[in-house]
């Protein structure tokens, strides 16, 4: 706010404030008194107040405190007489945000001002920027109609409450979960903090637990200096462990124990620091699968298990499709300047026909092709053909599983609808499975049951 107000009963010291301060690019108000000066700041405002301290009807220290009862942080800065340090003293006792004697120097005023100023404006850009971030991020604007969403949603509100507990979100990839593990913070008293994602996939082992850990001076070769790791720099807020069923054998126990202990050494130090986070973990594997074969801690999967939530794959979600694709297509064909966003009915029905193995981020990127491809943003047959020759797409007027000829054993009916499912994903096994909902891997080993029964 670039409004100043200068409260002084001398009006040749009012103007002298006015053009040093006009000059300066600000616009100013005057008040001959504390009591006007009041009545102005309860109808305007005002980015500070200067005032001097003795004036008659209300003098500088009354509207001072006046002005801290309306609003304990707002900026005023006090002119006093050279002889009236004191009285200063006073001021910034009660709240004062600096004080300057009579006669002032005016570089020095100037300069205070312009640093406040400069420091509110950025102040008030960032909280601007994290009201936008909070409403993007409000469980209202995620768009899902699905009941297969909705029973995974309102969950996540309660646990976004409970800002100590870990969550654990699963699902395929680029079904969301970084997204979600977004909301959930965004939606805690934590909000106010870091949101700080490590994928422990695309970090090397070798360096894993320095990221999340920190480190001290000499620890290993080329740690030139000492470096604070998430946990530390994320106090007060939320770490995000994607992809946690990669983690590390080696940095496995140290996660477990910050989870119980909620302590850390850095790599290479001796001192125990804390710090107070909310863990959300995420993973696209089968981590009971993984404790079985002995690469996951069962008891770090028990800790990070406390309220486990699934997302539901694209291909599950019903009209979610569709309105995912348009509000999409809204964002892309305003970015691009193409004016009519729009999905014709036989472009809805190859998006819902599609099997989108890779769920949400896919639908994203299909509709951005889309609209380049589209003259003027209308999404068409035309435009989406790129997905009838890609695995997942299933031919327009057929069934996805039509049901197996009479009389056939379980195993004939499992082996056709694997032989379906094969033919729909144009014999690409990830999207063949997903079709089933199944894991690569249970369909890898079905086909390979089936196919030695054959033998």
């Amino acid at each position: 706010m670039n409004r100043i107000l200068i409260v002084d009963d001398e009006e040749k010291l009012r103007h002298i404030l006015q053009l040093m301060l006009e000059r300066q690019g600000f616009e100013t108000a005057q008040a001959a008194n504390g009591e006007e000066a009041l009545q102005l700041i309860k109808k305007y405002n005002f980015g500070m107040v200067i005032t001097d301290l003795k004036m008659p009807v209300m003098d500088g220290m009354t509207l001072l405190r006046e002005i801290k009862k309306i609003d304990p942080d707002y900026p005023v800065i006090v002119l006093t007489a050279f002889g009236s340090i004191e009285s200063a003293a006073d001021a910034m006792e009660e709240g004062a945000l600096y004080y300057f004697t009579k006669p002032f120097d005016e570089e020095k005023i100037i300069n205070k001002v312009k640093r406040y100023m400069r420091i509110s404006d950025l102040l008030e850009e960032q909280l601007i920027h994290r009201e936008e971030l909070s409403a993007s991020f409000n469980f209202s604007n995620i768009v899902a109609e699905s009941q297969q969403m909705l029973s995974v949603l309102q969950p996540a509100a309660h646990v976004a409450q409970s800002p100590q507990t870990t969550v654990l979100i699963l699902g395929e990839s680029g079904t969301g979960k970084e997204l979600l593990a977004r909301v959930i913070h965004h939606n805690s008293t934590r909000s106010g903090k870091r949101f700080m994602a490590i994928n422990c996939a695309a970090i090397p082992h070798t360096l894993i637990e320095s990221e999340l850990f920190g480190h001290e001076k000499g620890a290993f070769t080329g740690a030139d200096k000492q470096k604070m790791g998430k946990f530390e720099l994320g106090h007060g807020g939320t770490i995000f462990l994607d992809e946690i069923g990669d983690l590390s054998m080696e940095a496995q126990p140290k996660v477990l124990r910050f989870l119980q202990e909620r302590e850390f050494e850095r790599v290479g130090g001796n001192e125990t620091l804390k710090s107070d986070v909310r863990v959300i973990c995420a993973t696209n594997k089968a981590l009971e699968e993984q404790v079985e074969k002995g690469t996951f801690r069962q008891d770090l999967f028990y800790r990070i298990n406390v309220f486990p939530l699934t997302l539901p794959p694209l291909r599950e979600r019903g009209n979610d499709i569709i309105l995912l694709g348009a509000h999409f297509l809204q964002r892309f064909c305003q970015a691009m300047g193409k004016p009519n966003p729009q999905i014709d009915e036989a472009a809805k029905r190859i998006l819902k026909k599609y099997a989108w193995p890779g769920n949400v981020r896919e639908l994203e990127n299909a509709i951005e092709r889309a609209v380049i491809l589209s003259k003027d943003g209308s999404i068409t047959p035309e435009t989406l053909r790129f997905l009838a020759a890609a695995p997942g797409t299933i031919p327009a007027g057929e069934q996805q599983f039509p049901l197996p000829e009479e009389g056939m054993n379980l195993e004939d009916m499992e082996r056709e609808i694997v032989r379906q499912s094969l033919r729909r994903a144009q014999n690409n096994q990830t999207a063949a499975a997903k079709l089933l909902g199944l894991t690569r891997g249970k369909f890898r080993s079905l086909l390979k049951q089936l196919k030695e029964t054959e033998q």
